[in-house]
């Protein structure tokens, strides 16, 4: 069973995501049900609060900070000192490689989310969907107005 997984990304990082300038999004923990093929919607935090689009899960990879920077030196649309910061204190980093990168017609606010899902809070990190959610949030974000 896949899983659908609302991200929180902050906006400079989601930007750089629809303009092709990032493919791989870093993590301090990985999403425990999260594998390759699994759907991803982009929640964009604050000051924007709307979900953007979605991604698939192309690979994940786990490797300690210094490891994963060579990797995605390239890919993450992060300096190294950012990089660094975000990873102090840490053994290991996440890396959710992504492809398949669909923007919506009409981002989906947060104001529209919480009338159609009055259950769903924007995540600190990440949350989990159901079928059901992503088949509203899909329609608001597809819809022209």
């Amino acid at each position: 069973m896949s899983s659908i997984l609302l991200l929180s990304i902050r906006p400079e990082y989601a930007n750089k995501i629809f303009d092709s300038n990032k493919t791989v999004e870093l993590r301090r923990v990985r999403p425990r049900l999260l594998n390759e093929g699994d759907l991803v919607l982009i929640y964009v935090s604050s000051p924007i609060k709307a979900v953007l689009g979605s991604f698939k899960v192309d690979s994940i990879m786990e490797k300690p900070p210094r490891e994963l920077w060579e990797e995605v030196k390239d890919k993450a649309g992060i300096s190294k000192g950012k990089f660094n910061d975000y990873y102090q204190g840490t053994s290991k980093g996440i890396g959710i490689f992504f492809k398949d990168i669909h923007r919506f017609r009409e981002p989906v606010e947060l104001q529209s989310l919480r009338k159609k899902l009055p259950e769903l809070k924007p995540p600190q990190s990440y949350r989990y969907m159901t079928d059901k959610q992503l088949k509203i949030v899909k329609s608001l974000g597809e819809c022209s107005r």
